[in-house]
Order: structure tokens, then sequence, then C-alpha cells
């Protein structure tokens, strides 16, 4: 298939079912309403031409950027500037979200590092820090489920978690278990 009838199909497929949305964010955004669909078709125009070099992964955020890009130049471009109109459409960006796919991806990144961190810990943490953090289970309900104290669910939590931020910081993410007599110093002390 060529560049053209890809690009042609794309349009189709998912430009073009945008249009309401598209002629109501030019109208909402542009202080001539008559102007909407002459602008409505400069920005197709605008978008077919940089879908030849690649054709975007999230159409809508790109048809907005395109449609918001052309709206600030053509109210530079226009005699009289009217500057709550260009300030207005530079505060549009919330309404789009250009970014979503780089954040699934960070998110996506973050949810491996964290599965690899609790893989490191032993099997006893790993099921305390699953039933109170991932199910939300409270420390009697976790302590009556796997047959231990409480205080033993909440020291091999703290443990735990630790391991698993000192594995996001990324260090070895590995328990330290204080040693018997370093808790016996301490308590001597205290």
């Amino acid at each position: 298939m060529d560049k053209d009838t890809a690009v042609r199909e794309w349009f189709c497929r998912e430009v073009l079912p945008l249009e309401p949305s598209l002629l109501r964010f030019i109208r909402r955004n542009w202080p001539a309403a008559d102007d909407a669909t002459d602008l409505m078709h400069d920005v197709y125009e605008l978008a077919i031409g940089g879908a030849r070099n690649a054709i975007p992964h999230h159409t809508p955020g790109y048809l907005f950027a395109v449609a918001r890009n052309h709206l600030i130049n053509r109210a530079k471009r226009a005699r009289i500037v009217s500057f709550e109109l260009v300030a207005d459409l530079e505060t549009v960006v919330a309404d789009i979200d250009m970014f979503e796919a780089e954040r699934h991806l960070h998110a996506r990144d973050a949810l491996r590092r964290v599965q690899a961190g609790i893989d490191k810990l032993s099997p006893r943490v790993r099921e305390i820090v699953l039933l109170r953090k991932v199910e939300g289970l409270d420390v009697a309900e976790t302590s009556e489920r796997l047959g231990i104290g409480k205080d033993a669910v909440n020291h091999q939590l703290a443990m735990g978690m630790k391991a698993l931020a000192d594995h996001m910081l990324g260090g070895a993410g590995k328990i330290v278990r204080r040693r018997y007599g370093a808790r016996r110093a301490e308590r001597s002390e205290g």
C-alpha cells in the first residue's frame, strides 16, 4: 500500500469521526464562528501534511494539537491580536493529553521494576507485602490468614517495603535483617 493510500485510510478511519468535537473545539476557541468550517479544513490539510511524514499513533492528541497551534498562528498573524484569545488557546493544553502514550510507557516500566523488586523478596515477605499492599488486607487479617503474630506482619512488611524502595531507587533490593545482638544492644541502651 502506498503512502497516500495509507494516509487516506487513516484520515477516513481516525480523523473524520473526530469532526464534531474538532468543530466544537474551534468554535469554542475562535471568536468568529463563521470561520470555523474553513479553519477545520485548514487543520485537516495540516494534519494530512504531517501524516504523510508519519501517521500518528494517537490521532486525537495529534489532531487537537494541530488545531490549537493553527489557531494560535492565525491569531498571531491577524492585524489586531486579541491577547485574551491567544492566552485562552495556550491554556487549552489541559484538554489535550499529548503525552498520554509516554506516561503509559513510564507506568509500564515502573510496574515491571516493582514486579522485579517483589520477585527478589523472600516468599514470606513477598506474601505479606502482596496481602497488605495489593489485596488491601489489614494487619489482623494478614496475621490471621498466615497464622503469625501482628508484630511479625508489621516487621516483615517494613523490611519488604524498604527492600522494594531500595530496588526502585537502583539498589540491590535485598532484605536487610538486623542482627539479634544489635537489637539487644539497642534495647539495653534505651
